[in-house]
């Protein structure tokens, strides 16, 4: 039986922002098995480059960069290297985000330093990694961008509010830029996961959080960064070419609406 070509990602070069650890990594490692070109930009390089490497070694094409994308330099640099290798970008994926370094305390202890990297790395990245990207795909007159944003923003989870209020940007962002962008062959969507057990997650969260974060859930199980993956393909591939501004959360069924 012949596959649907709607769902085919061969060939498609794919930008993975904090491609290197964490949920990144997966989606660096599930994009290349579906026959993408990866590259994976992180701000550890060794990170980035080691999981391009092993990409790599599993017969698929992928490349890995130092990224920090709330610096401009940095993400020109990343979208110049994915055109020159590659010859092109067709999708970026921004999931790059700052959150497993922070302290989960009270809105009153927030340092004002660490509010503004927070906005830096969440929203500011986001705007240039797009911009940056936005020319070649324009010039292609095709493109998919899907902003990771966090089933925070439907509950309101306190202790992060930086976080948080970066991620409901993120829904904002995505809405403005699809409308900027459309004329152009271009979608722009988001998707909020829910809390999902990565290694960074997991390293900064304890025990008795990870169970009580999970509670509630239509589906009563941990979620894994595989769960992930399918919607984030699915807005990334042909499939979803009339869908554009739009949020997808994927929590297990924690909050729906």
């Amino acid at each position: 039986m012949a596959s649907d070509t709607r769902f085919d990602l061969t060939d498609r070069v794919v930008i993975v922002t904090g491609g290197g650890k964490g949920i990144g990594r997966v989606y660096s490692q599930e994009f290349a098995k579906a026959g993408a070109k990866i590259v994976a930009a992180d701000i550890d390089g060794v990170a980035a480059e080691a999981v391009a490497a092993g990409i790599s070694a599993q017969g698929h094409d992928a490349i890995g960069i130092k990224t920090d994308v709330a610096d401009a330099h940095s993400t020109r640099a990343m979208a110049q290297l994915a055109t020159s290798h590659f010859g092109g970008i067709d999708l970026l994926i921004n999931n790059a985000s700052l959150m497993s370094a922070l302290a989960r305390r009270s809105w009153l202890e927030i340092p004002d330093e660490e509010w503004d990297r927070v906005m830096a790395v969440n929203l500011r990245g986001l705007f240039l990694c797009c911009r940056d990207v936005f020319p070649v795909m324009r010039a292609r007159g095709r493109g998919k961008i899907v902003n990771i944003s966090s089933s925070r923003v439907w509950e309101g989870n306190p202790n992060r509010l930086h976080y948080t209020t970066s991620k409901a940007g993120v829904i904002g962002f995505t809405r403005a830029l699809a409308r900027e962008v459309a004329e152009f062959g271009i979608t722009v969507n988001a998707v909020t996961p829910g809390l999902t057990l990565s290694d960074t997650q997991v390293a900064s969260s304890s025990g008795n959080y990870l169970t009580v974060a999970s509670a509630g859930r239509a589906i009563v199980r941990p979620q894994v960064p595989e769960d992930l993956v399918g919607a984030v393909m699915f807005l990334s591939s042909a499939a979803s070419d009339f869908m554009t501004g739009q949020t997808i959360n994927v929590d297990g069924g924690r909050s729906m609406h």
